[in-house]
């Protein structure tokens, strides 16, 4: 696969790339960046799939009671 870029994004690119930078490489910069659009696009999927699951939980002191009481259950349980 093939990328051209414009001269700025590549001068940018290239910032991010070397010794004192995160990535070893260019390669290992744009495989960085797509997954973390993969993870961008399969969180966006889990939201739209969760708003379209119907009405939720209203979020209050009963509804964090409930949730420590499971917690406290679960741990309970796995003693």
């Amino acid at each position: 696969m093939n990328i051209s870029l414009t001269e700025s994004l590549k001068q940018f690119v290239e910032s991010q790339v070397g010794d004192n930078a995160r990535y070893g490489n260019a390669s290992e910069f744009m495989r960085d960046l797509i997954r973390r659009e993969q993870a961008r696009s399969e969180f966006r999927a889990l939201i739209l799939e969760g708003a379209s699951s119907g009405s939720g939980s209203e979020i209050n002191e009963a509804y964090f009671d409930r949730l420590r009481s499971r917690i406290t259950d679960a741990r309970n349980s796995s003693s």
